[in-house]
């Protein structure tokens, strides 16, 4: 088995999370700039086997896709011709920045950690990942 990677794209930085080799739990992986993704994601390939990917896929309050889809549109198409043996799925990642941010406060960092958005993106989208596992099972 491989793992599963999960990510929460922003146009400035992208969250990841991985699973370990038995799926069993997403732990956060790292938080890139948006423009440095693909260079990371082929390095981490190369070290790791990469079963599938998770994108989060960005609905509104009233399930509409959000503006970012149509960023998020052209890294799938990105990722499906880089990597042609590991698909590509989509789960919802509504509400996660929110959990996440609620998360954070809750585990004890300062303000200055809390406001961190490089650590909501990671715990976005182990957040993600954790959900898509428990869908699945």
């Amino acid at each position: 088995m491989g793992q599963i990677l999960a990510i929460d794209y922003g146009k400035k930085r992208c969250g990841l999370a991985a699973t370990d080799d038995m799926q069993i739990i997403a732990s956060g992986l790292e938080t890139v700039p948006t423009e440095s993704l693909m260079a990371f994601l082929e390095r981490y390939h190369r070290e790791h086997t990469i079963e599938r990917f998770v994108v989060g896929l960005p609905r509104d309050l009233r399930g509409e896709m959000s503006q970012v889809e149509e960023d998020i549109l052209p890294l799938i198409e990105k990722l499906k011709t880089t990597f042609p043996s590991v698909p590509v799925e989509r789960f919802d990642e509504r509400f996660t920045s929110k959990i996440a941010s609620y998360y954070i406060s809750q585990s004890g960092k300062n303000k200055k950690q809390r406001e961190k958005k490089e650590l909501i993106d990671k715990v976005s989208a182990t957040l993600i990942l954790q959900n898509y596992l428990d869908t699945i099972r």
